[in-house]
């Protein structure tokens, strides 16, 4: 039953929430409520016993609640004392006892002497403070691991925190930062305020927002990217204290992505746009022009000679060469000029916004395109070596209309073999007449495909006489009797099937038809000293297995070697010379003879000329076609003949269809001859 009335002073200190204990001046505890009890775990017969506070000490010690050196715990005690009664100011302090129960003790002097000491159970609160300070150390270890920072705005949007590692380490503008708002900032992919527009928005309305991404320079030269995610803070009553994210250095992932895009879109090696990156700017330019109402022209570039100067010098002088083109039309072409590498020697040019009228978009094409020539004719110096490789460059012209990238290019392409067509260095227009000649171009590939496999092809033979006109041997001769066109001309049909690769074909199948007509020629009294000479293609002398389908044709025909003569251009010992000689030793050891066609056209050093295996050289039919008439050329087929014998050679003068070219060549000492005045090509 409650009681009534009022209360005992006692009885009002036993319900108090804090415990004390009061100490006489020599020590000894003179008073305390039943909460010192409770909390200090201490027994009331104990306390009413009159203990010093030595002895409290020591049963505290014994149970744990007090822990260290008990002569120094009893030391610092009395220290304490003493020192609050010579100044007057409380000692506050805390410990956890064995039970785990956290108490703030506080000493105090009293008036006239003694003490009194009080005590609070502080366990949740240090409780709280433990799990305060264990998130923060987690916290702190986190942003130290971590990629990532932490960082904290004001109301205003003004930086006041940072805190990691990596801020520490990598000089991150963090002291730069602070105080200011990050649109205050420099920023390189973010320089004008209305950039800031949509991170500024999510902020006026409180939202979160994720990876903003920002570039900036650093105060050592470099430049960084960061992301940046952050969320408001907000008081008890929903007022915006600021904001709180992470932020991440994302530099390596954007040069990542820098080097994905390059090898996407630019060529490697010259660092103009590839073809993906060109279709690209090419429908941007249709586009526009659409819009515009005016005529764009497209420009396929060809370097002329470039295949022999990567021959000749290497792969690398060949980059060199693409790198230098690239820097000569970069320099010589308008900043909105477009222009690409297609692969190998192949470049293109977008020329835009040219003119509304479509003769006067022509004749601006055509004088940007005589720049680009006369900047890509000059010579270059190359690995020490001076070389020049020319530009044949077909232009097209198109308008906005839906014409598709493959159609434009496809039209500037055959305009660029017109240039090649034209003398080389040239520059040409797409004509509609080009599209007929390529469409037959295609047609007649098709239907050389056919007769191959049908037997439309047939060997002829043109003889080759000595001086007294008695035939000492046949060239061989490739011809076509199209079922339908008839005959067609070497001079249409060859580079077709040099383009398509059915020369491979045709070249072995010419070349085991000449082994059977020379096995049959040797059944005959007048033939059997015969030789048969074959030409052979650039395709044919670069496959690797060469030699031994040439050997295998000997062995299985049983044709004798020594009467096969394989005629090859000087062009194609440019072709990894050092290769060609190997083959040509390894054939030439069968008894394989072998002659150079078109002698004094072409680019061979007399270095090279004499390390071949050569038995023969043939003067081409242009020297002798103007032998009688033109002194030079007269003197170029002397000084041919001059060569070939300290050469230790034969020499066949090509194209002899008169009398008087026979007998001037044989007065200059020529022993064989070949041409119209001897005979016309006839079926083998």
């Amino acid at each position: 039953m409650a009681r009534s009335g009022r209360l005992s002073v006692a009885e009002l200190l036993d319900q108090l929430r804090h415990g004390f204990i009061v100490l006489d001046a020599d020590g000894h505890v003179i008073g305390y409520n039943l909460t010192a009890l409770a909390l200090l775990e201490l027994p009331e017969a104990f306390l009413a016993e009159r203990p010093r506070i030595d002895d409290v000490v020591r049963h505290q010690h014994a149970c744990g609640d007090l822990r260290g050196d008990l002569d120094h715990l009893l030391e610092r005690v009395w220290h304490h004392l003493r020192r609050v009664q010579q100044t007057a100011e409380p000692h506050v302090y805390s410990y956890t006892s064995a039970s785990g129960r956290t108490l703030q003790g506080a000493t105090m002097a009293l008036p006239g002497g003694g003490w009194v000491r009080t005590y609070t159970d502080i366990t949740k609160h240090a409780q709280a403070l433990a799990a305060l300070r264990e998130s923060e150390e987690r916290f702190r270890s986190l942003t130290e691991l971590s990629a990532d920072w932490y960082w904290e705005w004001d109301a205003e949007c003004r930086y006041t925190r940072f805190e990691g590692r990596q801020v520490r380490e990598n000089n991150l503008l963090a002291e730069q930062s602070l105080g200011h708002r990050p649109w205050d900032l420099p920023s390189l992919n973010l320089p004008r305020l209305d950039d800031w527009a949509p991170l500024r928005q999510a902020v006026a309305q409180r939202k979160v927002f994720r990876r903003w991404e920002v570039q900036r320079a650093l105060p050592d030269g470099r430049t960084a990217w960061f992301s940046l995610s952050g969320m408001p803070m907000l008081d008890a009553q929903g007022r915006l204290l600021g904001y709180r994210g992470v932020g991440r250095d994302i530099t390596l992932r954007k040069q990542a992505e820098a080097e994905v895009h390059r090898l996407a879109f630019y060529d490697s090696l010259t660092g103009l746009y590839n073809r993906s990156a060109f279709q690209d700017r090419l429908q941007q330019v249709q586009s526009a022009a659409r819009r515009a109402g005016t005529w764009a022209a497209l420009c396929f570039i060809d370097l002329d000679n470039f295949k022999d100067i990567n021959d000749a010098y290497g792969h690398s002088a060949g980059d060199a060469v693409l790198r230098a083109t690239a820097r000569r039309l970069q320099v010589a072409l308008r900043a909105s000029d477009i222009i690409g590498r297609l692969g190998g020697d192949e470049f293109i040019v977008l020329l835009q916004d040219l003119a509304h009228e479509r003769e006067q978009a022509a004749a601006v094409a055509q004088d940007v395109a005589e720049k680009i020539r006369a900047a890509l004719e000059q010579p270059l110096v190359v690995e020490s070596n001076e070389v020049q490789a020319t530009p044949s460059i077909g232009i097209a012209l198109f308008d906005g209309g839906e014409e598709r990238m493959e159609d434009i290019l496809r039209r500037a392409d055959l305009a660029m073999y017109e240039s090649k067509a034209a003398g080389r260095n040239a520059v040409r227009f797409f004509d509609p007449a080009l599209q007929e000649r390529a469409l037959q171009r295609a047609a007649l590939q098709r239907e050389m495909r056919q007769s191959l496999r049908d037997g439309d092809f047939l060997l002829h033979g043109q003889p080759i006489v000595d001086a007294q006109g008695q035939v000492q041997g046949m060239e061989a001769l490739l011809r076509w009797q199209h079922p339908t066109r008839g005959p067609v001309s070497p001079v249409q049909f060859i580079p077709l099937a040099e383009e398509s690769g059915h020369i491979l074909a045709l070249g072995q199948w010419v070349l085991e038809q000449a082994c059977a007509r020379l096995v049959a020629w040797r059944q005959d009294p007048q033939r059997c000293h015969w030789t048969l000479s074959v030409n052979l293609s650039a395709r044919q002398l670069r496959q690797p297995d060469f030699v031994a389908q040439v050997r295998a044709v000997l062995t299985h025909s049983g044709a004798d070697p020594r009467r096969l003569k394989l005629e090859l251009t000087e062009s194609q010992l440019l072709h990894d010379v050092e290769d060609t000689i190997g083959k040509m030793e390894a054939l030439a050891a069968l008894g394989v003879q072998f002659a150079l066609d078109d002698f004094g056209t072409g680019y061979s050093s007399l270095a090279y000329l004499k390390r071949l295996p050569l038995a023969q050289l043939k003067i081409d039919r242009s020297f002798v076609r103007d032998v009688l008439d033109d002194p030079n050329d007269a003197a170029i087929a002397r000084t041919i003949l001059q060569l070939a014998q300290s050469l230790d050679l034969d020499v066949v003068a090509e194209g002899v269809e008169t009398p008087q070219q026979f007998e001037v060549l044989r007065a200059m000492g020529c022993r064989l001859f070949q041409g119209y005045h001897f005979g016309r090509p006839q079926p083998l």
